[in-house]
């Protein structure tokens, strides 16, 4: 069973869409578009009648976040006024131990139900874990007992294995130096259980958002 992205052109090269239920890693420097693709996940399926959770993990108001994302033509306040997207700021919690964070992410589930889950990012929680890795595992595993896709993000950095490990997908959001100018890049490093491709591929970034090009190179 697949579960259509939302991001045009990105369904084509992963045979239709995300595994589901499934994990997805998806990472990248800050700037190449991880949130933006996170949020438009979830507004097109609340706009397909699936509820999504936003959990963000940066102190980062509703208000805040909605300012910098109205201006993308796929983001709909009226998704969050009608609950059919939850948003929570999970900083607040973050001084608790592992299994108060995790209880808390368990809650919010069992609390909303959702069928698109997103954790934007994960790898701030490695700073207040002692012991990551085991949170991480238990997360995950808890995770895929949800029947739910779940994208969590995450920055590049050379301490983010564990997450690759462990997720069922993996892309890459590259920005790339060309000249004077800025490129963005998409590739699907790993999706289970799926033929998927594995060329690097141009994206854009506009008032409609994300979109996946068909690589010419």
């Amino acid at each position: 069973m697949r579960i259509e992205s939302g991001i045009p052109g990105l369904d084509d090269l992963i045979e239709g869409g995300f595994p589901d239920p499934s994990i997805i890693l998806v990472y990248g420097p800050p700037g190449a578009g991880k949130s933006i693709m996170s949020l438009q996940f979830l507004m097109h399926g609340a706009s397909r009648g699936e509820k999504g959770l936003y959990i963000t993990t940066l102190s980062e108001k509703f208000e805040w976040m909605a300012r910098f994302m109205s201006g993308f033509d796929f983001f709909q306040r009226k998704y969050f006024e009608r609950g059919m997207v939850v948003y929570e700021d999970l900083a607040r919690d973050l001084s608790d131990d592992e299994l108060g964070v995790l209880q808390k992410i368990k809650g919010l589930v069992g609390m909303h139900m959702p069928k698109r889950i997103v954790i934007d990012p994960i790898n701030p929680l490695r700073e207040y874990m002692e012991n990551y890795r085991e949170f991480l595992f238990n997360l995950v595993d808890v995770m895929k007992q949800w029947d739910a896709v779940v994208i969590m993000t995450s920055e590049m950095g050379r301490d983010f294995w564990d997450e690759m490990y462990m997720a069922d997908g993996i892309i890459e959001l590259v920005l790339k130096g060309e000249g004077e100018v800025t490129r963005r890049y998409i590739k699907v490093l790993k999706m289970r259980g799926t033929n998927h491709s594995m060329t690097v591929h141009p994206m854009s970034v506009d008032q409609s958002g994300i979109s996946v090009l068909k690589a010419n190179f």
